[in-house]
C-alpha cells in the first residue's frame, strides 16, 4: 500500500483544511514524501526533540487532526507549535541524531527506514518548519 505524504505551510487551520480533498496546491510551500506513517513519525519526532515521552504527546492531543475525507481516504493534521519550533531550532547534528533514533525506533517495530533517508526527511521537514516560522505560518501534513 502506497502512502502519499505532503508536509506544507499554511497561514492557519482553515487554509490548511482546504487541502483535504486534493492536497496542498502549488501556492503552498510543500514537501512530498511517501510510504511511512507521518502521524506516528510526528509523535516520535516530538518526543525525541523535546524530551517528552510518547504517551504525553498523545495525551496532549498531538498531532491535531483537522479533517478526514469522507470514507477515510485523505486527512490533514497540524504539527504542534512545540514540534515546529524544535525542528526549526535544531542544529544539523541534532537532526542527524534524531533521525538515527527514529530509524532505530521504527526498526524495533519491524519497519525499515534507512538512516540516510530518515536524515533527509528530518532535514527537509526542519527546513520547512524554519520557512514557516519566517513567514509567520504553521506546518501541516496531508496524507492520502
Amino acid at each position: 500500500m502506497s502512502i502519499i505524504v505532503k508536509f506544507f505551510v499554511a497561514p492557519d487551520d482553515t487554509a490548511a483544511d482546504l487541502a483535504l480533498r486534493d492536497g496542498p496546491g502549488e501556492a503552498c510551500e510543500s514537501l512530498s514524501l511517501g510510504n511511512f506513517d507521518p502521524m506516528g513519525a510526528v509523535i516520535e519526532w516530538q518526543s525525541l526533540l523535546t524530551g517528552r515521552n510518547v504517551e504525553d504527546v498523545v495525551e496532549a492531543g498531538e498531532p491535531r487532526v483537522l479533517g478526514v475525507e469522507e470514507g477515510g481516504g485523505c486527512f490533514v493534521f497540524a504539527i504542534s507549535s512545540d514540534l515546529s519550533a524544535a525542528l526549526a531550532d535544531a542544529e544539523r547534528p541534532t537532526l542527524r541524531d534524531v533521525a538515527d533514533s527514529w530509524a532505530q525506533l521504527r526498526a524495533e517495530e519491524g519497519e525499515t527506514i534507512d538512516v540516510e533517508i530518515a536524515d533527509g526527511i528530518m532535514s527537509d521537514v526542519a527546513a520547512l518548519a524554519g520557512s514557516a516560522r519566517r513567514q509567520g505560518q504553521s506546518v501541516y501534513c496531508w496524507v492520502a
